[in-house]
C-alpha cells in the first residue's frame, strides 16, 4: 500500500456523535440565560475544539462556567446514541489486517476520544488516540502532527490523514500530509475545496476504493459495540 500510516479524525469521519454533542449545548446554554442552539449551528459550530466551539455561543466571561456545565453533562450521558460512520468498521479492520499503522488525530478530548473508541470496539485498532489535552496543541498547529508521527514512529512522506474539515486540511497542508477528506460530516465539498483540499469523497466507502484500493462490504448504517468499554473520563 501506498500508505503506511493513516491518521483519522473521529467527529463526522469515523463517528456521529452529533446527537450527543447537540443535546449537551442544549442543556448547557438555557442555564447561562442563552437559547438553545439549533442542530445545524452546533454543527457548525464543531472541529475545532470544545472551547473554541462554545465561543461561538457564550462570552468570554461565560465561557468557564458553560464548559463545566457542558463537561458534566458530557461524562454522563456522550455514550448515548454515538454511532460509527457507516463503512468505517470494515475499513479500520481491513487496513489494520493489512499491517498499515493507524491512529486518530482529533480535537476532541483526548479523555472521551478513548472512552468512546474503546465503547464502539475500535480502540484496538489504533496504535495512539490524540486529542485535546493530551498535549498543550490542538488541530492544526504541526507540533500535534509531529508529536503524533514521532510518537508512532511514522514519516510524513507515508502518512494519510483521513478528515471531514477545513482544520484537517490545514493540519495535514502544514504537517505535510497527504489529506483525504469525506463530507459526511460539518462540511459540504464546496467548503473543503475552499479550504484547499484536492481529493474529496462522499462517505468512506467511496475513499476506501478510490484511495486504498479497497472494496468494503455494504454498510446500511452507522455501529454501535454491544459491549460498553470504561465510560469513566475527566472532562
Amino acid at each position: 500500500m501506498r500508505y503506511r500510516t493513516v491518521l483519522f479524525d473521529l467527529d463526522g469521519t469515523l463517528l456521529d456523535h452529533l446527537p450527543a454533542i447537540h443535546r449537551c449545548y442544549t442543556h448547557t446554554l438555557p442555564q447561562l440565560g442563552l437559547p438553545a442552539p439549533t442542530r445545524e449551528q452546533v454543527r457548525q459550530a464543531i472541529g475545532g475544539g470544545l472551547e473554541h466551539a462554545m465561543r461561538r455561543f457564550v462570552r468570554a466571561a461565560d465561557l468557564p462556567r458553560a464548559l463545566k456545565i457542558y463537561r458534566e453533562y458530557w461524562d454522563r450521558t456522550m455514550l448515548d446514541g454515538v454511532e460509527l460512520m457507516p463503512g468505517a468498521d470494515a475499513l479500520l479492520r481491513t487496513l489494520h489486517h493489512r499491517g498499515c499503522a493507524l491512529a486518530v488525530l482529533t480535537n476532541k478530548l483526548g479523555t472521551s476520544s478513548r472512552v468512546v473508541c474503546d465503547y464502539l470496539g475500535i480502540a484496538s485498532l489504533f496504535r495512539g488516540i490524540f486529542g485535546a489535552h493530551d498535549t498543550p496543541w490542538l488541530k492544526p498547529d504541526p507540533r500535534l502532527t509531529a508529536h503524533a508521527l514521532a510518537a508512532l514512529g511514522a514519516s510524513a512522506a507515508t502518512t494519510c490523514l483521513v478528515g471531514d474539515s477545513p482544520f484537517d486540511a490545514e493540519t495535514a497542508r502544514k504537517g505535510g500530509l497527504h489529506c483525504c477528506l469525506v463530507t459526511t460530516g460539518t462540511h459540504s465539498a464546496e467548503a473543503l475545496r475552499a479550504a484547499g483540499a484536492k481529493q474529496i469523497y462522499p462517505d468512506l466507502s467511496s475513499l476506501a476504493r478510490e484511495v486504498f484500493g479497497l472494496k468494503l462490504p455494504a454498510a446500511a448504517g452507522g455501529h454501535r459495540s454491544e459491549t460498553t468499554g470504561n465510560t469513566s473520563t475527566n472532562s
